[in-house]
């Protein structure tokens, strides 16, 4: 299924008067303009700086095209259709992505789960009495590293449980129903269902450094999208300056799409460590953190059969395109 219309380039032409010299100055000349790259992102905090950045003007449109997206098994879809050249993913959906054949590189670090992601439980639920219950989770890396964490913390197997796959932005609707006892979930939907009355039961904290949101960019648009993803890494890290120093304006902007009162943004970040420009161009360094995350999650994939045993991540990150 197509989630967005195909863009094709435009046909070069030879036209008289104009194109018609054979020589690389004037044939420069008449190359068709870069289309916008396209940026996909689900509604999460830590990405939320990217869209802060094109409320503010930073972004200029004819260069950078955000695209928001329901989930992110959307996203993964879409970039293996070439329809997005950039995303917003976890680290191990970005591995995922490149074991089923998709070149991806990371170029920012978004952020480090710290209790961010979480397992919400209806009253009568905890890790002792977690066998036999219906867990509802997203079908993808980040929602099976965080069940098997959930597993292995209540010393259970995945047949103890009953996985009923959902999306990460219906947490509130599989809560509220029948279908489900507990749900892996994420903020916004967690701080809301917490209100409610969800209770915490397992959280990030557990996998410490495991899950880490980066800006995935598809290898071949790279040299391509240099510009634009220059502008894009320059306007995520004023907004989230934005963030720190004008919180009151900048959650005024943000909380109408993080559905949250502005009041209530900066708590959605209560779990989410933001690294700044200076320790992004540490953690994508060649053997910095994002490495040494890539092959602990390597080990743990291909043990819970998320990743084929062949599968080797090398040149996972490329920190150019970070302000200097």
């Amino acid at each position: 299924m197509h989630l967005f219309p195909a863009r094709g380039l435009p046909r070069r032409r030879l036209l008289a008067g104009g194109c018609a010299a054979l020589l690389a100055p004037v044939l420069a000349g008449c190359a068709a303009p870069v289309p916008a790259m396209r940026v996909g992102s689900v509604v999460f905090p830590g990405y939320e700086f990217l869209f802060l950045a094109r409320e503010l003007g930073m972004l200029d449109e004819q260069r950078v095209r955000l695209i928001e997206l329901q989930a992110n098994t959307d996203t993964l879809r879409a970039l293996a259709a070439e329809q997005l050249e950039a995303a917003a993913l976890t680290l191990d959906e970005l591995m995922s992505a490149r074991a089923d054949g998709v070149d991806l590189r990371a170029v920012l670090v978004f952020d480090v789960s710290e209790g961010a992601d979480v397992v919400l439980a209806k009253p009568h639920v905890s890790l002792q009495t977690l066998a036999g219950k219906r867990i509802g989770v997203e079908e993808g890396a980040m929602g099976a590293v965080m069940l098997s964490a959930l597993l292995n913390a209540a010393g259970l197997v995945p047949d103890q449980i009953h996985k009923v796959p959902m999306t990460l932005d219906r947490s509130e609707e599989f809560f509220a129903s029948s279908a489900v006892d507990l749900v892996v979930t994420a903020d916004p939907w967690a701080a809301r269902l917490e209100k409610t009355g969800a209770k915490r039961i397992f959280d990030s904290k557990a996998v410490a450094g495991r899950i880490v949101d980066v800006l995935a960019v598809r290898a071949s648009a790279l040299q391509t999208y240099g510009p634009a993803l220059r502008e894009l890494l320059a306007g995520h890290f004023a907004a989230q300056t934005m963030l720190r120093e004008s919180a009151t304006r900048a959650a005024a902007l943000m909380a109408a799409r993080l559905q949250t009162p502005a009041a209530e943004v900066a708590a959605l970040y209560r779990g989410l460590r933001l690294p700044d420009r200076a320790q992004n161009a540490a953690m994508l360094a060649p053997g910095g953190a994002i490495d040494r995350t890539a092959r602990e999650l390597q080990q743990v994939m291909v043990q819970a059969g998320l990743l084929p045993s062949t599968s080797v991540q090398q040149v996972l990150a490329d920190p150019r395109f970070l302000p200097v």
